[in-house]
């Protein structure tokens, strides 16, 4: 049974249970099984080699999540090719597709949990209890060797997360 929390976040005020552990800086980043672009399913040893920001969202159709994306993709230009980024939600990979085709959005790869909901209960964002499965918003940095240097689990899903702290991180963990 899977370890579960209640309370550390809030969804229109209300608490909700999230499904996994709450990842701290110094962790080791858990694997998961995502599915990218083609259908072809990613792996955590699929991202190595450089520092990564996994920008977390319920879903890239909804307002919140659409912004955070945008902002993301803007910050992370300056970046270039030192980090990779990704955007994990429970959209279908043809969703997530159509989305960034409309926004312009080049700079991040898109990660679809639905394959078997790993990463949500890897990295402790799984919510449980709604009528679909969503993942509550968060950013996690990871460095080149895995380790988790920077989490942000946003008390309210339909708050913005906070920026500058986890570009700063991802900066650091590229040596940028």
């Amino acid at each position: 049974m899977a370890e579960t929390r209640k309370g550390e976040v809030t969804f229109k005020g209300n608490p909700i249970e999230l499904v996994g552990p709450r990842l701290k800086p110094g962790d080791a980043a858990p694997d998961f099984e995502c599915v990218g672009a083609g259908l072809a399913v990613v792996k955590l040893a699929d991202t190595a080699g450089k520092a990564r920001l996994f920008n977390v969202v319920p879903s890239l159709d909804t307002p919140v999540c659409n912004k955070q994306t945008k902002r993301f993709a803007e910050e992370l230009k300056a970046l270039a090719d030192k980090v990779a980024a990704y955007t994990v939600s429970l959209d279908l990979p043809f969703a997530q597709a159509r989305f960034c085709t409309e926004a312009s959005i080049e700079n991040l790869s898109n990660l679809s949990d639905v394959h078997d909901h790993s990463f949500g209960q890897h990295y402790g964002v799984l919510i449980q209890g709604l009528p679909i499965p969503l993942l509550a918003r968060a950013v996690f940095v990871v460095d080149p060797s895995n380790k988790v240097t920077y989490a942000e689990y946003v008390p309210e899903i339909g708050s913005e997360p906070d920026y500058e702290p986890a570009l700063a991180a991802l900066r650091s963990a590229a040596g940028a």
